[in-house]
C-alpha cells in the first residue's frame, strides 16, 4: 500500500511533525528524503520499503556516509536524483557535527581543530591537503584544499602553500590532512614534507601551530608529538 495511503499517524512525514524526528526509524527519515518509491507495471514499493532495502544492501547507516552517486544509484529504483539527496543529506549531517565541536570559533588546542574535521575528513577516499589560515586570535580566515592525492613534495610545494598564506596575510597556520587507510600515523613522506614546509614558514615569520592528520580512528597531531 502507498505511503499515502497509511493511516495518518504510521507516515513518517506526519509522524515527524507531530512527534519529532527522534521519534522516526533510520528506514523512516530516509523515506522522508527519498521521497516516492517504485511504482510500475510489475513491481510497486512504497518509499519506507525502498530505504529498508538501502540499508539491508549497505549493511546499516553508517556506510552510507562514505557512498558515492554511483554506488547508490545502482539500486533499483535509485537514479541519480534520489543518490543525490540522500548523500546531500548526509553531507548536512557530517557538516552539522562539525559547526556544533567547532563551536569555539577561536581554537584553542589541536583537539578542538581535530573535532571540528574528523566529521569532514575521515570518510573521504581520497587523501586530501589543506591549509588552514588563522589570524591573531586563532581565528580561522579560510581553509584552503591545496592539492588531492598521495602527499609528496611533488603535489605539495612549499613555495605555492608559503604564496597562500602570504596573500591571506595569515599570522599562523594549520597543516593538514587525511589519510584514506583509517591509521593516523605519518608516513615517511608526512614527516619530510611537513619539515619542509615548517623552514619555509619560519624564514617569513608565519607561525606553524601544528600538522594534523585526520583518519576514522582518530588523530595524529606533530605538536603533541613534539615533531613540530
Amino acid at each position: 500500500m502507498p505511503i499515502n495511503k497509511w493511516p495518518e499517524d504510521e507516515r513518517p512525514r506526519e509522524k515527524l511533525i507531530k512527534s519529532g524526528s527522534a521519534s522516526l526509524t533510520n528506514s523512516e527519515l530516509l523515506a522522508i528524503i527519498l521521497r516516492t518509491g517504485i511504482k510500475s507495471e510489475n513491481f510497486r514499493q512504497s518509499a519506507l520499503e525502498l530505504a529498508n532495502n538501502i540499508l539491508f544492501q549497505f549493511g546499516g547507516l553508517q556506510p552510507l556516509t562514505d557512498i558515492t552517486v554511483n554506488e547508490l544509484a545502482s539500486i533499483k529504483g535509485i537514479g541519480n536524483v534520489k543518490a543525490a539527496q540522500v548523500i546531500a543529506a548526509i553531507e548536512l549531517g557530517k557538516r552539522a557535527i562539525a559547526d556544533k565541536n567547532g563551536s569555539n570559533i577561536s581554537f584553542k588546542c589541536s583537539e578542538e581543530v581535530a573535532n571540528y574535521y574528523i566529521p569532514l575528513l575521515k570518510d573521504l577516499k581520497n587523501e586530501q591537503f589543506r591549509l588552514l589560515l588563522l589570524n591573531i586570535k586563532n581565528k580561522i580566515i579560510k581553509d584552503v584544499m591545496v592539492s588531492q592525492g598521495s602527499l609528496t613534495s611533488s603535489i605539495v610545494h612549499p613555495r605555492e602553500v608559503l604564496k597562500i598564506a602570504i596573500k591571506a596575510s595569515a599570522a599562523s597556520v594549520i597543516f593538514m590532512h587525511n589519510h584514506p587507510s583509517g591509521d593516523p600515523e605519518p608516513s615517511i613522506d608526512d614527516i619530510e614534507i611537513t619539515n619542509r614546509l615548517c623552514k619555509s614558514f619560519s624564514i617569513v615569520g608565519i607561525n606553524v601551530l601544528d600538522h594534523l592528520i585526520i583518519a576514522e580512528s582518530g588523530y595524529f597531531s606533530f605538536k603533541q608529538k613534539n615533531m613540530i
